[in-house]
């Protein structure tokens, strides 16, 4: 099984942090780095390569990673020259993919079965599929229905409950054919578009442990959390 993780951004959000690490090098705990929780966690489901995607300081994520023979799996990079959006760099190396493979954020800690996932993906023939988390939003206000200039209904700070994107997917190579190498991609083009030709992805429903550390509160909660996780995260650790 093969996987990509998309590691090229400059993390903005989470400065300072990211001033001189790439985000997917930011420690988690004592000792380990996100990247390092996220390939132990690949070649614990079985996956045996992977094409890491790097960009913004991609020097250092290969120094750190290396050829990947520490974690007993086969890496090799892709470099984005300038920002191509979430699912561009897959373009530029579509013609050494599988067929099928899994796509990634290099900053997402989870206890997702990443090979369930691509599994799943197999099975179920979709272009696409999503790995969806729960997320319940809270309105801080009074929320009013209106027709016209008519107040026709009210709720008191009602809560709304939406499936979102964990930033893990199950991909076809097929599924990027009519995409040009070199131009930027967005995963909401893609699926959009996908949408539009009435060839709908596939939702993998999850409800364990999910944190994107997307901002500095995210990164702080991640370490926090970190010890008590550790073993539920790294199995065998």
């Amino acid at each position: 099984m093969h996987a990509v993780i998309l590691a090229g951004g400059k993390g903005v959000r989470l400065r300072p942090y990211t001033t001189a690490l790439p985000k997917p090098l930011v420690p988690i705990g004592d000792q380990h780095a996100i990247l390092e929780i996220v390939l132990r966690q690949l070649a614990s489901c079985g996956f045996t390569s992977c094409t890491i995607a790097v960009g913004h300081l991609g020097g250092i994520i290969r120094a750190y990673v290396g050829d990947g023979a520490k974690w007993g799996m086969a890496i090799d990079y892709s470099t984005e020259e300038s920002p191509l959006g979430t699912m561009g760099p897959l373009l530029t190396m579509r013609d050494r993919l599988p067929e099928s493979f899994l796509v990634m954020n290099g900053d997402v800690l989870t206890d997702l079965d990443f090979g369930d996932v691509l599994a799943q993906h197999r099975i179920s023939g979709a272009p696409l599929t999503i790995a969806t988390y729960a997320r319940k939003v809270r309105i801080d206000f009074g929320v009013l229905t209106t027709d016209d200039r008519k107040v026709v209904a009210f709720t008191e700070k009602p809560s709304m409950d939406y499936r979102v994107s964990m930033g893990v997917y199950g991909l076809s190579r097929s599924t990027l054919e009519n995409y040009t190498p070199g131009l930027p991609l967005g995963f909401d083009e893609l699926v959009l578009d996908l949408l539009s030709g009435g060839d709908e992805p596939h939702a993998y429903a999850f409800d364990g442990y999910w944190l994107d550390i997307g901002r500095p509160d995210d990164y702080d909660r991640a370490n926090a959390e970190f010890t008590t996780r550790k073993s539920l995260l790294l199995k065998g650790a």
